[in-house]
């Protein structure tokens, strides 16, 4: 799969699922591209039934996040307060640079 809109540690929006109803926002932790996936902060959470251990004498019910599709997520502009698109732009001969589409808020400065 070809690179992804966004990174580790952006603020992303989820638009579709059952994270979108309540709009919930959380920061990406990992990307996983060659899958088209990211795991996000606090979204798609499922619980994991842990075994028996030394950690765990009793074992445990864990709540994990989930990986989510990359097409589920806008990246969060903090100026605007929603999710948009971004477009890189070239700044005077600076490296290429993500902007909102809507304020020019950079998300890489």
């Amino acid at each position: 799969m070809a690179g992804t809109h966004i990174k580790r540690n952006d603020t992303v929006i989820a638009i579709s699922g059952s994270d979108a109803i309540g709009r919930k926002t959380g920061r990406v932790l990992q990307v996983l591209p060659d899958k088209g996936r990211a795991i996000v902060e606090g979204m798609s959470l499922v619980k994991k039934h842990m075994r028996k251990s030394q950690d765990s004498p009793k074992g445990a019910i864990v709540q994990k996040e989930r990986a989510v599709s990359i097409s589920n997520l806008l990246l969060y502009c903090p100026r605007c307060k929603k999710g948009v698109k971004s477009v890189r732009r070239r700044e005077a001969g600076k490296k290429m640079e993500r902007q909102c589409r809507l304020c020019g808020h950079a998300f890489d400065a």
